[in-house]
């Protein structure tokens, strides 16, 4: 691999799976541990970690479970995001990691860092764009599921499209199901561009995927209830549900790690009322048949996750927010400067 400057790029057999990691820094640094989201690799952090490394931190991102160079073992969705919350802790483990590590998970990984805390000891976390604490798709604001089956979520709601590109290892744009358009349109602001190579390296990233019911989307099944898909019991997509997906409970955490949030002010896959999420879809006319926003609201993904932070910091939890305006869902992509020195000094404040 034609890695950047003081990166590298080694297989970890670990108690679980074995998992392909880009690490940089010393490593008897405090470990920090980078988790990309769905649809991404590792790669996708390894342009900020040399600046991380700078600061003395072991700086770990590896490809978790269905994507990337790691071990294509399947995901049980019913346990939420539990399988990659426990990869990360095999890592460590295989790794002779002692230490309580600080976590940065970027929208899916979000989510398998804050399960991580409420099962392992975290010296931070910070959210990137973070899937909702309720799951994505189908949940009323205090997390209850809209309907008990998960209706409308999980991967059932994929575009059959973009799957099929994905399958053929397609890496055209000549349509908006394309996964080069798909990255530029929603991975970060429209506005935003990578270099030629760079998109070209994340593109094929991407398609390193793990296609099929245990990986990207996963298993679909019926549903009696409006729009007539529910999650099935593996796969990434079915994890994302709120039928088996919380990660509220780290309000009930003790101790409390610090946690920086940060998040683009134009994120279309994180939002209140993103065009990627089932009742925003059904009001737009999108989805027929859509029972109205009493039956079936549209997720307002922030404001859950304002919310439960907001929990937590009246439960004795330190809690920074930074909103970058202008940047979509990756500001780690198109605000990387002040991205990056946000993440810098929240570390040496919390160190």
């Amino acid at each position: 691999m034609d890695l950047l400057p003081g990166v590298r790029a080694r297989d970890v057999p670990t108690d679980r799976i074995r998992i392909h990691l880009l690490e940089a820094g010393p490593a008897d640094g405090a470990p920090l541990v980078l988790v990309h989201g769905n649809l991404s690799t590792g790669r996708f952090y390894e342009h900020v970690m040399p600046a991380l490394a700078e600061d003395g931190f072991r700086v770990l991102a590896p490809d978790m479970r269905s994507f990337g160079r790691s071990e294509a073992a399947p995901l049980d969705a019913t346990r939420g995001l539990d399988d990659w919350a426990d990869d990360s802790a095999a890592l460590l483990r295989a790794l002779g990691i002692t230490a309580p590590p600080h976590l940065v998970g970027w929208s899916t990984g979000g989510g398998a860092i804050a399960r991580f805390a409420v099962a392992h000891p975290a010296a931070s976390l910070t959210l990137l764009d973070p899937v909702g604490p309720y799951g994505y798709g189908g949940v009323r604001d205090d997390g209850t599921p809209v309907h008990p089956d998960g209706a409308g979520s999980g991967a059932g709601g994929a575009n059959p499209e973009f799957v099929q590109r994905l399958r053929e290892r397609d890496t055209s744009a000549d349509s908006p199901f394309s996964i080069r358009n798909v990255l530029r349109r929603t991975y970060w602001s429209p506005s935003f561009r990578l270099s030629p190579e760079r998109e070209d390296l994340l593109v094929d990233e991407i398609l390193l995927t793990t296609i099929g019911d245990g990986g990207y989307p996963g298993s679909a099944v019926g549903s009696a209830h409006w729009p007539g898909f529910a999650p099935g019991d593996s796969g990434l997509l079915n994890a994302l549900s709120p039928k088996y997906l919380r990660w509220d409970g780290i309000v009930g955490l003790d101790p409390k790690p610090p946690v920086l949030w940060t998040h683009g002010t134009d994120d279309l896959i994180v939002a209140d009322g993103s065009m990627l999420e089932t009742g925003t879809l059904g009001q737009a006319g999108l989805l027929p048949g859509w029972p109205g926003a009493e039956e079936f609201p549209p997720q307002q993904m922030v404001t859950q996750i304002r919310t439960v932070l907001e929990r937590y910091a009246g439960a004795g939890g330190d809690v920074r927010t930074e909103w970058f305006d202008g940047s979509g869902h990756g500001p780690l992509f198109d605000a990387e400067p002040r991205w990056t020195r946000v993440l810098r000094e929240f570390l040496a404040a919390v160190r």
